[in-house]
């Protein structure tokens, strides 16, 4: 591998992993499109005995770049998640222990959407503990990606699709006399009901609280309306920022375990080369009733511990044989990937704050029809 095939592959592997049109189809396709040795580190890293591909080990490389550019981004978020679960940890193993039967001691926010971010995750990370392997000789071709890539584009248009539609219908119902579907802000009177602030159950999902937001009664507001905040900055991102973010928690919070789950699980998914973590895991929050901002927040917090743990978990090869000739470009590579990543997830963070995955999907289905005419 040279420093610039090193230099391309991470810039598009920084890129592409949290854009929703897919890296390991970009990782395949683009080197397949290039062709000569730029093609043939593709195929090797696709046979059966690949163990040894050096491209594979600087794949690995590259996401755990991307995993630690996204949890130093979020790191005031995951700090206040990581306390919020051994807050709840002791309380849940006590209950448990005391009704002999598995309970989570959720008080807030932040627990629990620990505990949902940890449900999320399992059913993807023992598929590709089980399956990794397999989907990738069976898919990591050129053609493959080149399809898969195309029905990203049409996952990610149907998910907009079903969104309207779903907008549409909720004026509908509530003309019918059937009350759409709304969250009532914390300290309301069915808080008061409840018998706990913040505590109340969460119209539209079964047994899902509310929880107290930054802003919610009570709060001290600065002269914007914005809750008051001494907080300094984290990570390129301003107070206003990081507030929106525990706005945004508390919204996340409010689904129930399961939609949380269903959510999750739709990245296996991505273990197809050419389908987008991202895309897909925004594609069910917002089937789920999550507007496009919180879905992309949801949908990048879990993606960090799915990388991360992908990344971690085959790093040995870089030590073995795979990496030995390429830890120069391994370094090369990882700050390449790790600022492309970090100005990435800084720039999707405020374009879902308006704007949709529609253009995301028209680019995977030009760029996907295009390589199924090349390659097939």
């Amino acid at each position: 591998m040279t420093y610039l095939q090193a230099l391309v592959i991470a810039l598009v592997q920084g890129v592409t992993e949290l854009f929703p049109v897919s890296s390991l189809g970009h990782s395949v396709l683009i080197p397949a499109w290039i062709g000569g040795s730029w093609q043939t580190m593709v195929t090797q890293s696709s046979e059966q005995s690949s163990e040894s591909s050096f491209y594979l080990a600087y794949i690995v490389a590259l996401h755990c770049a991307t995993a630690l550019a996204l949890a130093w981004f979020f790191r005031a978020d995951w700090i206040r998640i990581i306390r919020g679960f051994f807050r709840s940890l002791p309380r849940s193993v006590r209950e448990s222990m005391q009704d002999r039967r598995l309970r989570l001691a959720v008080a807030d926010k932040d627990e629990r959407l620990a505990w949902m971010i940890i449900f999320a995750t399992i059913p993807v990370g023992l598929t590709g503990v089980l399956l990794e392997h397999t989907f990738r000789v069976l898919f990591a071709k050129p053609t493959a990606a080149a399809v898969f890539l195309f029905i990203n584009g049409l996952i990610l248009l149907g998910a907009e699709a079903l969104r309207r539609s779903a907008l549409r219908r909720k004026p509908a119902v509530a003309a019918a006399g059937r009350p759409a579907q709304a969250f009532a802000p914390a300290g309301t009177a069915e808080t008061a009901a409840a018998g706990a602030p913040g505590h109340a159950v969460a119209q539209g999902y079964p047994a899902a609280r509310l929880y107290d937001s930054p802003g919610g009664p009570g709060a001290p507001t600065s002269g914007a309306g914005r809750p008051a905040s001494h907080r300094k900055p984290a990570s390129g991102r301003d107070v206003a920022d990081i507030e929106e973010a525990e706005e945004s928690d508390t919204r996340l919070a409010r689904l129930s375990y399961a939609d949380g789950v269903l959510i999750g699980a739709s990245q296996i998914l991505a273990l197809l080369a050419g389908i987008s973590r991202s895309g897909v895991t925004m594609a069910g929050g917002l089937l789920r009733g999550l507007d496009h901002e919180d879905a992309a927040r949801f949908a990048f917090l879990l993606a960090t511990p799915v990388i991360l743990a992908a990344g971690v978990l085959k790093i040995p090869s870089l030590f073995g044989e795979a990496g030995a000739h390429i830890h120069g470009q391994v370094i090369v590579g990882v700050i390449v990937c790790g600022i492309a990543a970090y100005l990435s997830v800084r720039f999707l963070v405020r374009w879902f704050q308006t704007r949709t995955l529609t253009p995301f999907a028209i680019y995977c289905l030009i760029f996907g029809g295009i390589s199924i005419i090349h390659f097939f």
